[in-house]
């Protein structure tokens, strides 16, 4: 009872002040008949604030699945305009040169140094892998002095052997001219009495061996000079220890093995104290000149390539790095084994960084189309078949649209007809039925 008194007590003094304050115009207070339903709307919607938020949400949610099913999803499409199409055969390959040089060793030999490593550029004659060569050496010296020799006697025919010859030829004339005019004599006496036939006949046989003495004389001269035989044999000895000389020549310059000519080592099988055969592989050389680049494509391609035709290249190393080609060759054979071409590509002026074998992507521009329509291919479905379709949109529903396409570029095809340029189609991959409603939207 002490308690209630009190409050009661207390609620009568708040009520005396109120008035007082209202009856002196000291404060405000809204009239108990006006704000006292605001206040007590405000009051329960504060109360169950969350209970409204949450119908909102619900009432949200339920809204988005009604609109979709008035309106449609939106779908990005893509667009049919007007632009240039570059048709490319897109290909690996590997680099290749032209021919490859295999280096090797002429004789049987121990390898006393390697001079080169490989990947490096050399040029023709440079020395690469060096033989041992004592007994080759040895061999060259044992006839450089059998060419001596030869030559030796050479001047010895032209100086010694054929002046002596001569000068017998000219005493063996003068003594058969004496013994001529001794035989004259003799007969002349024998004719008139005053000679014996014993006289006559010595006179007659001296006679006879200043003949002879003649005849051999001419005949060491003829032998000696240029045509003869002495001359000939001396001569053929000569020539003979010439070549053997050269041989050895030869064999020792087999014991250094030289680039044929300029490129890059591209393989090395030797080390130095190898033992190498004759005909052996020991070097692989990359001559220099056009770099060549081998691809192999489906025969069912051939018909899009011709020689002539452009090409960009890329290393799968350096894929950002491009640089161009052009068709070069095209086998006129198909492996049958592959069902695939071989084709060649030239680049004129191929980047650094290219290396043997390197394997490369090549897309061959195959064909070319100006100021014509054009849809990326990912709206373009059985683009390979013989009727071509596209999932188009008019009065925001999709619909079945065949097309007819011409040539067909990495992303883009060429629209022949069924479109028209502005027109909008669904990609593949966007997941629309026919007839449905949808909202298109811009890439």
């Amino acid at each position: 009872m002490g308690r209630l008194v009190i409050d009661q007590q207390a609620g009568t003094d708040f009520r005396q002040v109120t008035a007082a304050k209202r009856s002196s115009g000291s404060g405000y207070a809204p009239s108990p008949k006006a704000g006292a339903p605001v206040k007590s709307l405000w009051t329960r919607a504060w109360i169950h604030k969350w209970f409204i938020l949450g119908l909102i949400l619900v009432s949200s949610l339920g809204a988005v699945p009604i609109m979709r099913w008035i309106v449609g999803p939106g779908v990005v499409v893509d667009r049919v305009m007007r632009g240039s199409l570059i048709q490319t055969l897109v290909a690996s390959g590997h680099v290749e040169t032209p021919f490859r040089v295999e280096i090797g060793s002429q004789m049987t030999g121990t390898v006393e140094d390697v001079l080169v490593q490989e990947g490096q550029r050399v040029t023709r004659g440079q020395p690469l892998v060096s033989l041992e060569s004592r007994e080759l050496k040895a061999a060259m010296i044992q006839e450089q002095g059998a060419v001596a020799q030869a030559e030796a006697r050479m001047r010895q025919m032209k100086e010694l052997t054929l002046p002596a010859a001569r000068e017998a030829l000219t005493q063996a004339r003068a003594y058969l001219r004496n013994m001529q005019q001794t035989f004259d004599r003799t007969s002349e006496l024998a004719r008139n009495g005053h000679a014996t036939r014993a006289s006559l006949d010595a006179a007659q046989k001296d006679l006879d061996v200043a003949h002879t003495q003649v005849r051999t004389a001419e005949l060491q001269v003829y032998t000696a000079s240029e045509g003869g035989s002495d001359f000939v044999m001396a001569q053929t000895q000569l020539a003979q220890a010439q070549a053997n000389l050269d041989t050895a020549i030869s064999r020792l310059g087999y014991a250094t093995i030289t680039a044929p000519r300029d490129g890059v080592l591209i393989d090395r099988n030797v080390e130095r104290g190898t033992v190498v055969q004759a005909g052996r592989a020991l070097l692989v050389l990359a001559p220099e000149g056009d770099t060549q680049l081998v691809l192999r494509i489906d025969e069912r391609n051939l018909g899009m390539i011709a020689l002539g035709e452009k090409a960009l290249v890329s290393a799968d190393a350096y894929p950002n790095q491009k640089f161009a080609a052009v068709v070069s060759y095209i086998n006129p054979g198909v492996d049958i084994t592959r069902a695939s071409v071989e084709v060649k590509l030239t680049a004129a002026n191929p980047p650094s960084y290219l290396r043997q074998d390197m394997t490369v992507s090549v897309d061959i521009e195959t064909a070319r189309r100006d100021n014509t329509l054009i849809l990326p291919l990912r709206a373009v479905r059985d683009a390979l078949s013989d009727s071509p379709w596209v999932m188009a949109v008019r009065n925001g529903r999709a619909f079945r649209q065949p097309v007819k396409i011409g040539l067909r570029g990495n992303m883009q095809v060429e629209v022949l007809d069924g479109l028209q340029e502005g027109d909008s189609a669904v990609p593949v991959t966007a997941d629309v039925l026919t007839g449905q409603r949808i909202r298109a939207l811009s890439p």
